[in-house]
């Protein structure tokens, strides 16, 4: 056999291959092949008549550009739309294009970004824009492929990106999209496997409108987020697609979608130490990496110590509270970890500074120390009535 031929016929069953797998996957996700596109063909035309009619406005949908619909995408994820707007706003204020994004500093960036989590979206935001200032002169590229190639750009955002803002006919599949698309084909397949979800997306590929692809993939998005709900009962009364919709016409849309059960999130026992000086309260900046990363907090040891072991770990440290005041208990919750957290306020006439550290007074605490929000409820006491928040003395 020739050279030339031998890699033909390999490449040639390479594609078979590949042809066989991605129609095993979408079958994987509804169980009906080629009969599954035609199922969700019926829902594209009511889809968006709905959509035209009933999406909500937001300011990102009222001016689409490449740069506003990157921000709100990243912004978008596992935040809810009411509590990103007043961000979106904020941070476009501040950095209106991808140029001042790149050429912003760690500390603006994690200030603008302060309350939203998930810190490490923003700092791949910088990135991101940096890689687009230097490959594309400071444009987001037409192409879903490229986009791709940006730092923290997953298959999710890059086709919203490039359906929404450059009229590319890819599809975005996010959690709305697969809870809408399983009840839909009232489909057993679990959508926290990999394959199923990029079973979803070749479906949707068959199906989405070439001349209208931003608006099919906001379209359902936004079905799911303001319809076919995630949490309590769907609105199928209203639903535009309920008429083809298999999980409603079995009268069960709430079985689905399956996804297995988390494993259960690991707890952390943390005390946490308001040290208060009269030049304000003291704050330790986080690690580069890790939970957290690079970010401003209170001083804090591992478990919950009690008033004793407290006094010992503050002097330790070289410092010597003049009054140590319990504060009530609090928690947060992270993705995979939940911190349960004791507290104390202790006041200092001065404290020594470590290299990663300083004191900030309420002003400085506004406007340019960024203390995120697992550390909210100590964070408030600074802002209102400590005593109103004290467990004892």
């Amino acid at each position: 056999m020739q050279p030339v031929q031998g890699y033909a016929i390999m490449k040639k069953t390479q594609q078979k291959g590949q042809n066989r797998m991605a129609k095993q996957e979408y079958e994987l996700f509804s169980m009906g092949g080629f009969q599954t596109v035609g199922k969700m063909s019926l829902a594209v035309e009511p889809l968006l008549a709905w959509y035209r009619q009933s999406a909500r406005v937001l300011p990102w949908r009222s001016d689409p550009t490449p740069y506003h619909v990157w921000l709100s995408e990243i912004m978008l994820q596992q935040t809810r739309v009411e509590a990103v707007i007043p961000y979106y706003h904020r941070f476009l204020d501040a950095l209106p294009d991808i140029p001042s994004l790149a050429e912003a500093d760690e500390e603006q960036l994690h200030k603008l970004w302060e309350g939203l989590g998930y810190y490490s979206r923003v700092r791949n935001l910088k990135k991101a824009a940096a890689q687009v200032v230097q490959q594309y002169n400071g444009m987001l590229p037409p192409s879903y492929e490229l986009l791709l190639e940006l730092c923290g750009i997953g298959e999710y955002t890059a086709g919203a990106i490039a359906s929404i803002a450059f009229g590319i006919p890819v599809p975005a599949v996010d959690g709305n999209v697969l809870r809408v698309v399983s009840r839909l084909l009232a489909s057993e397949a679990d959508i926290a496997k990999p394959q199923v979800k990029s079973g979803c997306r070749s479906l949707l590929a068959q199906v989405i409108p070439q001349e209208q692809p931003g608006n099919f993939n906001q379209a359902m998005m936004e079905l799911g987020a303001t319809v076919c709900l995630p949490n309590g009962t769907p609105k199928c009364g209203t639903c535009p697609l309920s008429f083809c919709c298999d999980g409603f016409q079995q009268g069960n849309p709430m079985l689905y979608p399956v996804k297995a059960e988390k494993k259960p999130r690991k707890i952390e026992a943390k005390t946490i130490f308001l040290i208060r000086t009269p030049n304000g309260v003291l704050l330790r900046k986080r690690p580069d990496s890790g939970l957290l990363a690079g970010l401003w907090e209170f001083p804090n040891a591992d478990g919950q110590l009690d008033r004793q072991a407290a006094v010992r770990w503050l002097e330790q440290h070289g410092i010597h509270p003049k009054k140590l005041m319990s504060l009530k208990p609090a928690k947060h919750i992270f993705t995979h970890v939940e911190w349960q957290m004791t507290g104390y306020l202790a006041e200092c006439s001065g404290v020594s500074l470590q290299p990663d550290e300083v004191l900030a007074d309420t002003d400085a605490m506004k406007q340019s120390y960024s203390v995120p929000s697992a550390f909210a409820a100590y964070k408030g006491l600074l802002f209102g009535n400590t005593r109103e928040n004290a467990a004892g003395k």
